[in-house]
C-alpha cells in the first residue's frame, strides 16, 4: 500500500502545533492587555459633560473644598454629586447670562437633575465605602489624582481589582494624617520636610483615626506644634491652594503626648497602620466586604 502522507508531513505536523500554541499564547496576552487599556478602564479619558466643570478653576483657582460639593464623602459609601442647588449658590450672582451654564440654569428652572456622565463608575457589584477609606487615611488624590489640575476631569487610574489590591496588600505606601486627607499637595515625609505624629488612647465613640495627631513642624520648638499634638485632635480640612493644615483641640488643658519623628512614607504608613485600626489582608476573608 502507498504512503499516503510524505515523510515531511511530520514536521509540518510539530511545526502547526508550535504555531497553535504561540497564537494561543499571543491571543492570550493581547485580551490580557486589552482589558487593561483605557479602552476598557476609561482611563485618563475625558467625559463629554453637559457641562465642561473646571476642577482647576474651581479649587485651585477658587479654593473650594472638596466637601463643599461632595458633601457626603465622610459619613456614605459614596461621594454624592452635588445638585443644581450647589452650583446656583454663587451663579445665581455670577456668570448669570453665560451660554456655557445654560444647562444649569436650565436644571435649576425645570427641576431636573444635570446628567452627569460619572467618571469613576465602578461595576454594580462592587460595594466601595468613600467613608472608611476617607476616615481612614486615605487621600483624595491617592485615588483621583491631581484633581486640583485638572480642566476638565478624567480618571487617574484604571480602578480594576488589582489596582486596589495593590493598596489593601500594603496599605502604609498611601497612609497620611487625616488632617491632610483633603491636601492635594500633601508630599511624603522625608529628611528634608519630617513629620512628628502622636497617639493617644482610643476612646469609644471616638474614630480610631481621631487619636492620632500629626504636624509638620517640631513640637519641641514650636509651641504650636505643642498644641498640635494635645489629645484629643479633631483633624479640620485644609487648603488645597496652600497645603496647610490645623489641628483643633477641644481640650488644651490635656497633657502634650510624646511626638515621633518620621522620615519617611514607609515608618509613617506602619505607624498610621497600627493606630488607625487598618486591617491586613488576613483579615479581610470575606468576600462580602468588596462584593455585594
Amino acid at each position: 500500500m502507498a504512503q499516503i502522507f510524505d515523510r515531511s508531513s511530520n514536521a509540518l505536523a510539530r511545526m502547526s502545533i508550535v504555531l497553535t500554541g504561540l497564537i494561543v499564547i499571543a491571543l492570550g496576552v493581547t485580551l490580557d492587555q486589552l482589558q487593561r487599556s483605557p479602552w476598557v478602564t476609561r482611563q485618563g479619558q475625558r467625559a463629554d459633560q453637559p457641562v465642561p466643570f473646571s476642577h482647576k478653576h474651581h479649587v485651585q483657582g477658587l479654593g473650594l473644598q472638596c466637601q463643599y460639593c461632595h458633601t457626603t464623602v465622610e459619613k456614605s459609601s459614596y461621594a454624592g454629586i452635588p445638585p443644581t442647588r450647589t452650583c446656583m449658590n454663587c451663579h445665581a450672582q455670577i456668570w448669570t447670562n453665560a451660554q456655557l451654564l445654560e444647562p444649569v440654569r436650565q436644571s435649576w428652572y425645570t427641576g431636573q437633575s444635570i446628567p452627569w456622565i460619572k467618571v469613576h463608575d465602578l461595576p454594580d457589584y462592587v460595594y466601595f465605602s468613600h467613608e472608611i477609606h476617607v476616615n481612614k487615611g486615605i487621600g483624595c488624590e491617592t485615588c483621583h489624582g491631581r484633581v486640583d489640575e485638572m480642566p476638565l476631569m478624567y480618571a487617574q487610574n484604571t480602578l480594576q481589582m488589582e489596582w486596589c489590591l495593590g493598596c489593601h496588600r500594603n496599605p502604609a505606601k498611601n497612609l497620611r494624617p487625616t488632617s491632610q486627607i483633603y491636601n492635594m499637595d500633601w508630599q511624603e515625609p522625608a529628611e528634608d520636610h519630617p513629620v512628628w505624629c502622636a497617639a493617644a488612647d482610643n476612646k469609644p465613640g471616638v474614630p480610631t483615626a481621631e487619636s492620632v495627631s500629626c504636624t509638620t513642624k517640631d513640637p519641641a520648638s514650636s509651641p504650636e506644634s505643642q498644641a498640635a499634638l494635645t489629645s484629643p485632635a479633631i483633624p479640620v480640612p485644609v487648603s488645597m491652594t496652600t497645603g496647610t493644615s490645623t489641628q483643633m483641640t477641644p481640650n488644651q488643658s490635656a497633657a502634650t503626648l510624646e511626638a515621633q519623628k518620621f522620615t519617611s512614607q514607609d515608618a509613617l504608613g506602619h505607624f498610621l497602620v497600627v493606630h488607625y485600626k487598618i486591617r491586613t489582608p488576613k483579615d479581610l476573608t470575606s468576600c462580602e466586604v468588596c462584593h455585594r
